[in-house]
């Protein structure tokens, strides 16, 4: 027995394409108000979500990857700009936050729009 292949997702994205665009047409030329026409419609709707999605993995497919360097841990001397774990933790203190927002109260407590 032999495998299928998994189609290109550009193929993918033309053939749901295609078929949304078939059956926007088939509702426009019937124009049918019950069941059929609901069940059509929410077709036309799964078939065009398909071929966005296929089309965003084929966009994802032709961009090389790039190399992720967030994860890389060197020596301290090679981080850029010299970052450690103190001045991240200073940056992100409660305190600091709430000097910055005193200060934009004023020193009556109330803010001075």
């Amino acid at each position: 027995m032999s495998q299928l292949s998994r189609p290109d997702a550009r193929t993918v994205a033309v053939v749901a394409a295609l078929g949304a665009l078939a059956l926007l047409v088939t509702m426009a030329v019937w124009r049918r108000q019950d069941l059929l026409g609901v069940v059509l419609a929410l077709l036309c709707v799964l078939l065009t979500m398909v071929a966005g999605v296929a089309v965003s993995a084929a966009r994802q497919g032709d961009e090389p990857e790039q190399a992720d360097r967030s994860g890389t841990v060197g020596p301290p001397e090679l981080m850029p700009y010299g970052i450690d774990a103190d001045t991240l933790e200073a940056l992100d203190s409660r305190d600091a936050l709430r000097a910055v927002r005193d200060r934009r109260r004023g020193s009556n407590g109330l803010s001075g729009r």
